[in-house]
This record gives C-alpha cells, sequence and structure tokens, in this order.
C-alpha cells in the first residue's frame, strides 16, 4: 500500500539508548488518513518519534475492520523496500510493473520487492465490503537496495500449539518455517492466543521483536498492550511470553528481526541513503516515471499515476537509524 498522505510528514527521530531487553518499550498508534475525507483510515506504529525499526521493519499501518470503505490507490512507485500486505478481512487487487496480477486475500502473504524502483496500484473489490489488516514495510540494506523488482506470495499453514495459533508469513517460529526470502534475517506471524493463555515460546536472541496487536487484549511480559498498540523488546532474550488475559481470543502481529544499524532516508514511498536520493527519486517518478519504475498495466481508475507530493521547503531530510541516530 501507498503512503497517499498529500502533505507528507518528516520525523526527526530523536536520539536513543539501548533498552534492557527485560523492558518493554510501548508504542502508541498515531491515527492517519490516507487521502480525502473518505478514504482508509490507518493506525501507525512505525515510524515513531521514539523508535524507526524493528530489525529491519520499518512501517506498520493497521487498519479495519472498516466498512463500505474502497481502496482505490493508483500506480505509485516505491525503492529501496519490500512491501508486505496482510489481511485478516476482504479483498485486495493488486498489480504491478513487474507483470504481476494477484490478489491479496485474507491468510494468503503478498511479499514485493521494489528494489531499484517498482510501480503498483491497490483496489479493493466491491464483493469484499470489508478492509481489515496490516501493512508493512521492510528496508533492504545498502548492499540489496537496487535488487529487481520481485513478487512472492504464499499460503502459511496454521500450527496449532496448546490454544494458540500460529502462521509464519516469514522466519521460523513454532518449529514452522516459511520458504519466503528476505535480504536479512527476519520474523512475522500472525498469532491467535485462546482466552486465558499463556503462550511461551522460543526465538531467536539476537533478534529485535514487536508486538502489534489486531483484536482483544496481550501482556507481552507483563506489559499490558490493547488494539493497534506496538510493543518492542530489545534484542537479548531467547523466549517470548505472550498471555491473553480476558475472555475473548486475541490477535496479534509478531515482527522481529537482528538490528538494522544502516541510516536510511524515507519520505512517501522512497526509501534512499540521502536527501539527494530522495530529490532525485521524486523528479524520476514525476517526470518520467516508465523509465525508472516500469508501467502498470491494467488499472483502470480514474488518475492513471499518483504524483509524489511536493518536499518540504527548506528542510533537509536527514538519516535515521534504529535508535533515531542522525
Amino acid at each position: 500500500m501507498s503512503n497517499t498522505e498529500t502533505r507528507a510528514e518528516v520525523h526527526e527521530c530523536p536520539t536513543d539508548v539501548g533498552h534492557d531487553p527485560h523492558e518493554i518499550q510501548r508504542i502508541e498508534p498515531k491515527n492517519v488518513q490516507l487521502g480525502p475525507d473518505d478514504a482508509l483510515k490507518v493506525r501507525r506504529t512505525l515510524p515513531s518519534l521514539r523508535r524507526s525499526f524493528v530489525g529491519a521493519w520499518c512501517f506498520a499501518d493497521h487498519y479495519g475492520p472498516e466498512h463500505g470503505v474502497c481502496m482505490d490507490v493508483p500506480p505509485h512507485p516505491h525503492t529501496g523496500l519490500q512491501t508486505v500486505s496482510w489481511l485478516f478481512e476482504g479483498e485486495i487487487e493488486h498489480r504491478d510493473s513487474g507483470g504481476v496480477h494477484a490478489m491479496v486475500r485474507p491468510g494468503e502473504l503478498n511479499l514485493m520487492t521494489s528494489g531499484y524502483g517498482i510501480a503498483h496500484s491497490e483496489v479493493s473489490t466491491p464483493e469484499r465490503d470489508l478492509l481489515h489488516g496490516v501493512q508493512l514495510w521492510v528496508a533492504l540494506p545498502e548492499a540489496d537496495r537496487d535488487l529487481i523488482r520481485e513478487f512472492q506470495h504464499h499460503v502459511p499453514e496454521p500450527v496449532d500449539a496448546d490454544g494458540v495459533r500460529v502462521k509464519v508469513l516469514t522466519g521460523t517460529l513454532a518449529g514452522a518455517a516459511s520458504p519466503v526470502h528476505t535480504q536479512t534475517p527476519l520474523l512475522g506471524a500472525e498469532v491467535v492466543i485462546d482466552p486465558g493463555v499463556t503462550w511461551e515460546v522460543e526465538v531467536d536472541a539476537g533478534h529485535e521483536h514487536g508486538v502489534l496487536v489486531d483484536t482483544g487484549v496481550v501482556d507481552f511480559d507483563d506489559v499490558r498492550l490493547d488494539r493497534s498498540v506496538l510493543g518492542v523488546r530489545d534484542a537479548g532474550l531467547g523466549h517470548l511470553r505472550l498471555t491473553n488475559p480476558t475472555d475473548a481470543p486475541a490477535r496479534l502481529m509478531l515482527l522481529g528481526g537482528e538490528p538494522f544499524d544502516e541510516g536510511i532516508v524515507m519520505w512517501w514511498n522512497f526509501i534512499g541513503r540521502s536527501h539527494e536520493d530522495i530529490v532525485r527519486m521524486r523528479q524520476e517518478w514525476n517526470d518520467a516515471p516508465d523509465d525508472r519504475f516500469g508501467r502498470v498495466a491494467g488499472y483502470r481508475g480514474p488518475t492513471q499515476r499518483l504524483a509524489a507530493p511536493p518536499l518540504p521547503a527548506d528542510l533537509k531530510l536527514k538519516r535515521r537509524f534504529r535508535r533515531g541516530r542522525q
């Protein structure tokens, strides 16, 4: 999904210090309107002023359930990242300049690699008058940021474990492994916990981990998280403890990965390494989009291309790091 804000914000992240891995950082969501008044509303936890990454996960939007809201995002660009689309309810039609035409459906992972440049469109289908899911971005490391565009599709088999059901999107968890390849070690999973259940699971001690709650309430190592709140723990421990303290099921997204220490500049739908990178990408998209990003075939909306908004006047974009260093 595109960041369709017409006045894309710039975040200057303050310097942060490392956290004890026993400490859970609790990040409240920011409400963002993606376009006009009738457009989709999302709850964004990454990036935030308090944290830029969980592993290489650098962007997290949680949306829905929304009835009667149509997603119709014209062709728009991405660079230097991978998008991870995961639906709980609804259906979205995806087309991209790599020639891929695919449907995004509940429980099915679609991972798109932009690399040097890609364009794609997203349109919710009229047969499913409901949207509910997450949109996640992964920053590509410097050595791989100019990869050729690619699309991966995977339907994970659910794993049942004593009142817990797990679908592994990327990486390994609870004895399940995803075949989806990523450029940095990553964990992504949907987890449903039955009422009153505490789940303790082994994880990679070298990874940071984040818990983003979709429905219900979850205690992450005794820190309470409710809907759309992200709890993050730094690397250093080889297990997670998650508890559902309520009498209804709780669903969450579990994100993890090796700490990503490269500085990036992320603005609108571009990831670069400098202000000049972003200026060049914006100009290339607005002036000659087909040269770098390719053409999206088959999109039938009224606007054939989503223009990049103006850059902030008299402000140079700064690199941001895992802990907000500049």
